[in-house]
């Protein structure tokens, strides 16, 4: 060999053992695919966003943080949610002082174990979380505000959600005794532009301020809704997307007479959709749903009872314009049992997103929440901020029978996890009694996993009485993302050498 050949030979090797320089396995000589089937690692770092959780100054804000335990995620990681207007380097949009840092509010110490932490008060601001390591795999913060008095009082509760660049939701409102605000929030060191687009019953809502907003670095921007439109709508979309960077999105629907809670964004436009977990004292539930693409849509409404799948009468279709938001009352469709809404087409299958509004009570005692539609469990999913009582949760199967195993994780003052293992029949949403930690001192954390089966939908109710008013929040379960497909590979050095 000459000397060129042996350099390049020996950068190669470097290169080989630096960066473990790997690609997918082919077929071999004699043509058999030799090629390894993916494997499910843990995720090794996780972000997550918390809205700003009120403007009133009687509120009062629970944060809390878990992780489930991961096997082959490591003894090792950090996990932490501080303030997004936390100066970073070289970032803007930060408090004055230099770049310190702001104390974090939640700083959980292990996996397995919820952390919490609390704000009171007009004054906080929205957060921005990393988690690393072993505190990264399935990662979910709940954000639960308690507001006693005023537009939008109530159980107002969230779970913070992931950066992203586009986001739904169907329900939101620019009517008189609505205030609406899509709050977002930014988590990077660049300023993100995001356009925010209206649909309404007659179609797209002209605008001239929702385009081009822009999100300075670890900062949060409120958008009151009624400030990017004219006359006043019941029922719309909200279309939110990024021109540049990611930002964290939700709706915060607040109501002079029903309460309010937080809208998060439905799942990805899709022909057939699930919402889980409509209260079985539900006295009012209201369907809003859209087609973003060019064709009209016509989707079956059926409700899955404790006993299988039945019609809404006089509810059983819902025809749904392209480009349009369409809204129908079902009234109190559940009639005393739990149920969820299943929507599925009735002919060609066209993409749509949904939510319902729900409301608990009755006169001036009533209180709303809202249930988009969401993805399956999955491999997992996670509720945080369960206490002994006023937890619920109600699983889904709208297809085959499957079977579920629940866990209570230990408290976080103390307790140790519980386990109970449920069968869901097809067609059919169960009110499963969830399992509470043994010596429970705290909140603790409900996680969600599939056995066998079909696919599985869930959500979680947090409920309490607030002198007299049946205050409420839900939130879906979709899976929490904690392990990702990694291909296996094989070093092959002829890519870097040539043939």
């Amino acid at each position: 060999m000459n000397r060129t050949t042996l350099s390049l030979i020996a950068g190669v090797t470097a290169l080989t053992a630096v960066t473990g320089f790997a690609t997918l396995r082919g077929t071999d000589a004699s043509g058999a695919d030799t090629a390894h089937t993916a494997a499910r690692l843990p995720v090794e770092r996780t972000s997550l966003l918390c809205p700003q959780p009120s403007t009133s100054d009687i509120a009062d804000t629970a944060y809390t943080s878990f992780t489930p335990v991961a096997q082959g995620a490591g003894d090792r990681g950090k996990a932490e949610l501080a303030p997004a207007t936390e100066e970073s380097a070289g970032g803007s949009g930060g408090k004055k002082g230099g770049g310190k840092a702001a104390k974090p509010v939640v700083r959980p110490k292990e996996p397995g174990k919820p952390a919490t932490g609390e704000a009171s008060g007009s004054q906080t601001s929205a957060l921005v979380g990393t988690a690393e390591g072993e505190f990264a795999p399935g990662w979910t913060v709940q954000q639960t505000t308690d507001v006693a008095a005023g537009t939008g009082r109530g159980l107002l509760g969230t779970n913070c959600t992931a950066p992203d660049t586009e986001f739904w939701f169907p329900g939101a409102s620019t009517a008189d005794d609505r205030t609406d605000y899509v709050h977002l929030t930014n988590p990077d060191d660049s300023a993100a532009v995001v356009d925010i687009d209206l649909y309404g019953k007659d179609g797209t809502l002209k605008s001239t301020v929702a385009d081009g907003i822009t999100v300075q670095p670890h900062a949060a921007e409120p958008i009151l809704l009624n400030t990017l439109t004219g006359a006043p709508q019941a029922d719309l979309t909200v279309h939110v997307t990024v021109r540049s960077g990611r930002v964290g999105a939700a709706v915060q629907a607040l109501d002079d007479k029903t309460g309010g809670d937080w809208l998060a964004a439905s799942a990805d436009p899709a022909g057939s959709l699930v919402l889980p977990g409509i209260p079985k004292d539900a006295t009012s539930v209201r369907l809003v749903a859209f087609a973003p693409g060019d064709t009209d849509a016509d989707l079956k409404v059926r409700l899955a009872s404790p006993t299988g799948l039945i019609t809404p009468a006089g509810n059983e279709t819902l025809h749904v314009k392209a480009g349009m938001t369409s809204a129908v009352d079902l009234g109190d469709v559940t009639r005393g049992e739990p149920g969820s809404l299943v929507l599925t087409p009735s002919d060609s299958s066209v993409p749509v997103v949904a939510a319902l509004r729900v409301v608990r009570g009755k006169g001036d005692r009533r209180e709303s929440a809202f249930i988009p539609a969401t993805a399956p469990v999955g491999t997992r999913a996670t509720a945080a901020d369960n206490s002994a009582k006023g937890s619920t949760l109600a699983v889904t199967a709208p297809g085959k029978d499957a079977t579920v195993k629940v866990t209570a994780s230990a408290g976080s003052g103390g307790g140790s996890p519980v386990s109970k293992t449920f069968t869901i029949k097809g067609g059919t949403t169960q009110n499963v009694e969830a399992p509470v930690p043994s010596g429970l001192k705290g909140t603790y954390a409900l996680t969600v996993e599939p056995v066998s089966g079909g696919p599985v939908y869930a959500s979680r109710m947090l409920s309490a009485n607030q002198e007299g008013v049946p205050a409420f929040t839900i939130q879906t379960l979709p899976d929490d993302r904690g392990t990702v497909s990694v291909p296996r590979a094989d070093q092959d050095l002829s890519v870097l050498l040539g043939k």
